[in-house]
């Protein structure tokens, strides 16, 4: 029998990511989200769910890009503090000692350190409740040469994403590769002819 939670944000997994903008006076700031995921294949899309009391929602909705920074295991710390503090009252660069990038292709910066960035032109913008909903066109993927596998792609175990676990308020790790999609399901009946 399952036991019922009611309506939560309890789901698996949720990304830790880290958004990257600019402020009016073009000072980057970041800070970290759960609720975001792609939302669109075509044009390739991500949407993102960020509280409009929140430092970075001025900035999205005023420049209209962003950056999703996608931390390593590594950077949990740095991911946890983004998070936690608000670029109103702290330059959150200075503190951690990361290094914010221009990008040449999105009014945004992106987190120099960290091994994975989307950047993103916000197309739309959705009103949800105590969240708006940006959706972003991803202009551009980039990734450490140093995460790449053989076929020259970013490999999860080598990005070490860190995922959060809802309601329990925890960080952990990705686990072992399982088998190749859209293929190891071919094993049921019908399927393999």
């Amino acid at each position: 029998m399952k036991k019922s939670f009611g309506a939560k944000t309890l789901v698996f997994p949720t990304p830790v990511w880290v958004i990257g903008s600019y402020d009016k006076a073009g000072k980057p700031n970041v800070m970290t989200i759960a609720w975001g995921g792609i939302c669109c294949s075509s044009p390739t899309s991500v949407a993102v769910s960020i509280r409009k009391a929140t430092y970075s929602y001025a900035n999205v909705s005023e420049r209209r890009a962003f950056t999703v920074n996608v931390p390593s295991e590594k950077f949990a710390k740095e991911a946890d503090y983004f998070g936690i503090a608000s670029g109103r009252d702290v330059d959150k660069f200075a503190v951690s000692g990361l290094t914010p990038v221009k990008s040449e292709l999105v009014d945004a910066p992106y987190i120099k350190e960290f091994p994975m960035i989307l950047e993103c032109k916000v197309t739309n913008i959705v009103e949800i409740g105590l969240h708006t909903q940006f959706i972003g066109e991803i202009i551009d993927v980039k990734a450490d040469e140093s995460v790449l596998n053989e076929k020259g792609l970013p490999d999860i175990e080598k990005v070490k994403p860190i995922i959060f676990s809802p309601e329990m308020r925890g960080y952990h790790g990705v686990g072992a590769f399982l088998g190749n999609a859209f293929s190891i399901g071919k094993d049921y009946k019908g399927l393999n002819q």
